[in-house]
């Protein structure tokens, strides 16, 4: 069985350093675990009027789709202005419509950064606090917050210490995973 997990960057910057925690990820990934990069660039602004009137734009149900068809997913965000960036937070606003229905509700999810000296620390406890509206099963330890600098070379994460703190936040995502399996198998059996 394949595990499918949706890496979603937080910076659309094409050389971000959280595109390139998302890139180690995938590299190190587990066997039969597939991570697919989401790209959240394309999303237009949330706007209710739109979805009533409209539905979903063609790029917001994409996404949809990308995260109702993840397993889990796996969030890389940077640090902006002591928070998550817009782009980010539109894309979260987006996969939560449709109460009970909405995509993102209940998924199993790990986040990481990179930024600053703090390594997103900020922005994390930001975006835990939103995901808290969907009821997404976090993953608790370990944190991975990467500060910026000697910790990358030519845009790739270079530190073995991260590395293997990706490595370990992986397995601890796997987990929930199988946790969440296992119960669904217990309510539907």
């Amino acid at each position: 069985m394949t595990i499918n997990v949706l890496g979603i960057p937080g910076s659309l910057r094409r050389d971000s350093l959280n595109r390139a925690l998302l890139r180690a990820a995938v590299e190190m990934a587990p066997k039969g675990v597939e991570i697919e990069v989401a790209e959240i660039g394309d999303l237009p602004l949330y706007n209710w009027d739109v979805e009533m009137e409209q539905g979903f734009p063609e790029s917001v149900q994409r996404f949809r789709d990308q995260v109702a068809q993840a397993d889990a997913l796996l969030i890389a965000t940077p640090e902006y202005n002591n928070s998550i960036p817009g782009p980010l937070k539109n894309a979260i606003d987006w996969a939560s419509r449709g109460g009970p229905d909405a995509p993102i509700k209940e998924k199993p999810a790990a986040l990481m950064g990179a930024a600053g000296r703090l390594g997103s620390v900020r922005a994390q406890m930001h975006l835990r606090t939103v995901l808290l509206h969907g009821d997404l099963r976090v993953v608790q330890k370990p944190e991975v917050l990467v500060p910026g600098g000697d910790n990358f070379t030519s845009g790739e994460l270079t530190s073995e210490r991260y590395r293997d703190q990706i490595r370990r936040l992986l397995d601890a995502l796997l987990t929930i995973v199988a946790k969440e399996s296992a119960r669904v198998g217990a309510e539907v059996g």
